[in-house]
C-alpha cells in the first residue's frame, strides 16, 4: 500500500502480495464505482495469482435510509453471483438518529461488516476508499486545524477484531471508472453523493475545480508512526498505573519533548476520561501549560482530574457524571467509556461508582474482594500507604462497583463477570499509526494485545 501507487491494477497486486496467506477477504461493496471496481480488481488479481491462496467474499450494507436501497443491494448480489463470489446483504435496522446520521451510519456500517466477516470466517475487510476520498478528507481537516493530517488511514482495527484495509487509497476514482468501462460493468450512483447539505459533497465540488490539488502524506505518516513509537517509549519510562484507576507521570516525564508529551497525555486523557478523542488543541495547550508549570495544583479537563504534585502528575477520572450500567444475564456493554463488562451470571447486575467512597473503602478492605475488581484488598492497602491519599481517594471514587439487588457481589459472583479496561480512543477504531502506543498501553493495563496487521509487508518493507 504505497502512496506512490497510482494504477488500480498495480495497487491491488501489490496489496495481495503484501498479505499474509492463506487469507479470506471480505469486500465491502455498495454498488458504487469505487467498491465495484475494488471487487472486480480483486477478483481478477486473485484468479491470476492462485499460488497466493486468497479467496473473496462480499457484503453490502443496506442502511435503509432511502427508497431503492434494497433494489441496489439485489443488483450487487446478482453481480457477485455472476462472479461466483459469496455475498450477503446486511440491513441497518431500528430507529435512525435525527442528527449525526452520517457518523451513526458509519458506526452501524462497520459493525454490520464485522458481523458479516465473522459469518464468512473472513480474516480481514477491505473498502473502496480512493485518493479522491483522501483529498477530500485532507481538505476538510485542513479547514479545522493547522496541524498536518495523516488523512484516511490505510489500515484500521475495528473492535480489536477485524482489520479494515484500503488498498485503493492512492488510486483515482477516474482510473477505477475507466477500468469498469473497459469491462462494460456499470455502477450505481448514490444520490446522496450530490447532496450539498453534506460537507464532503461541498468539499468534493470545490476540489473538482482544482484537479491539481493534493498532498503527499508519506512524511506525515512516517512522522505519526515515529511519534507513536516515541509515545510508547515515554509510557515505559515515565508512566505508572496504580490499581487500574490512578495514573502517575514522573516529574522527568513532564520535562520530555513537548510533541511527545502532547501526544501521550492527550491519549491518556481520553483513556482515563472514557472519551473517544483526545482533547482539542485549546484544551491540550491548557493541559500542557499546567503540567509543565512549577506550581502544584489541580485542574479538570475532559472528565479527568490532573493533580500536579512534587512527585509528579496524577490522573484520575473525575467523580461527576458517572452513569450506572445494568446488564442482564448474558449481556455485555461498556461502562463509563472505561470498562468493558460481560455478565455471565444468572442475575441482573448493576455497575456504578461508589456512592460513599470512605464507607466503600472500609467495606472493601474488610472483605477479600467484594464487588470491586480492579485491585485486591491487599493491593488497595499498598496503594493507600504509598500514594497521596487525596489522589487515591479520588481514583476510588471512579471505581466500578458491581452489585445485584443493591448488595455488593460476592467474590464467587464477581468471577462470573468479565470486567476489563476499555480504551475509548482505540478499542472501537484503532489506526495503524497509533498501534504501537495503544499496544504498549494494553501492556501497562495488563490487557490482551491488539490483533496484529494481517500483512507481511508495508510499502515493500517486511513487518
Amino acid at each position: 500500500m504505497s502512496p506512490e501507487t497510482a494504477s488500480p491494477q498495480r495497487a491491488i497486486l501489490q496489496f495481495l502480495l503484501s498479505l499474509q496467506s492463506p487469507a479470506r477477504i471480505l469486500v465491502a461493496i455498495s454498488g458504487g464505482s469505487d467498491s465495484t471496481g475494488l471487487l472486480l480488481l480483486l477478483n481478477e488479481a486473485v484468479k491470476a495469482t492462485p499460488h497466493l491462496k486468497i479467496s473473496l467474499c462480499a457484503a453490502t450494507v443496506d442502511h435503509a435510509l432511502r427508497a431503492g436501497s434494497a433494489d441496489e443491494a439485489r443488483e450487487v448480489a446478482a453481480l457477485c453471483a455472476s462472479l461466483g463470489i459469496p455475498h450477503t446483504t446486511v440491513i441497518w435496522e431500528g430507529d435512525k438518529p435525527k442528527t449525526g446520521i452520517m457518523a451513526a451510519a458509519r458506526e452501524a456500517r462497520y459493525g454490520l461488516l464485522a458481523t458479516a466477516a465473522e459469518s464468512f470466517e473472513a480474516d480481514l475487510i477491505v473498502t473502496g476508499h480512493t485518493f479522491d476520498d483522501q483529498r477530500e478528507t485532507l481538505q476538510m481537516r485542513g479547514m479545522r486545524t493547522e496541524q498536518i493530517s495523516t488523512g484516511i488511514a490505510d489500515a484500521v482495527l475495528f473492535n480489536r477484531r477485524f482489520w479494515i484495509l484500503r488498498p485503493l487509497l492512492f488510486s483515482s476514482r477516474a482510473d477505477i471508472r475507466a477500468f469498469l468501462k473497459e469491462r462494460g460493468v456499470p455502477w450505481i450512483d448514490d444520490p446522496s453523493n450530490e447532496d450539498v447539505t453534506y460537507e464532503r459533497v461541498r468539499t468534493r465540488r470545490k476540489l473538482s475545480a482544482d484537479a491539481g490539488a493534493g498532498r503527499n502524506i508519506r512524511a506525515a505518516w512516517e512522522e505519526r508512526l515515529a511519534l507513536s513509537a516515541r509515545g510508547a517509549e515515554w509510557l515505559d519510562r515515565h508512566f505508572t498505573l496504580h490499581g487500574g484507576l490512578l495514573g502517575q507521570v514522573t516529574p522527568d516525564g513532564l520535562r520530555q519533548d513537548r510533541v511527545v508529551l502532547d501526544y501521550a497525555l492527550g491519549r491518556l486523557t481520553a483513556v482515563f476520561g472514557g472519551l473517544p478523542f483526545a482533547p482539542g488543541r485549546a484544551h491540550m495547550e491548557h493541559i500542557l501549560a499546567f503540567v509543565t508549570g512549577s506550581e502544584p495544583g489541580r485542574m479538570t479537563v475532559g472528565r479527568v482530574v490532573f493533580d500536579l504534585r512534587r512527585d509528579g502528575l496524577y490522573l484520575a477520572r473525575e467523580s461527576r457524571g458517572i452513569l450506572s450500567l445494568v446488564l442482564q444475564p448474558g449481556e455485555a456493554g461498556v461502562w463509563d467509556g472505561r470498562f468493558y463488562a460481560r455478565n455471565a451470571s444468572a442475575a441482573s447486575i448493576e455497575i456504578q461508582a461508589p456512592k460513599d467512597t470512605s464507607r466503600f473503602i472500609e467495606s472493601i478492605t474488610a472483605q477479600k474482594r467484594g464487588g470491586w475488581i480492579p485491585v485486591t484488598s491487599t493491593g488497595m492497602r499498598e496503594c493507600m500507604q504509598r500514594l497521596p491519599k487525596g489522589a487515591w481517594k479520588r481514583a476510588i471514587a471512579s471505581a466500578p462497583v458491581l452489585s445485584a439487588g443493591g448488595n455488593l457481589l460476592s467474590e464467587e459472583s464477581v468471577r462470573k463477570v468479565e470486567l476489563t479496561p476499555y480504551f475509548a480512543p482505540f478499542d472501537r477504531f484503532l489506526t495503524r499509526f497509533d498501534f504501537i502506543f495503544a499496544n504498549r498501553l494494553s501492556a501497562v493495563f495488563a490487557t490482551a494485545p491488539y490483533a496484529r496487521l494481517p500483512l507481511r509487508s508495508i510499502d515493500g518493507k517486511t513487518i
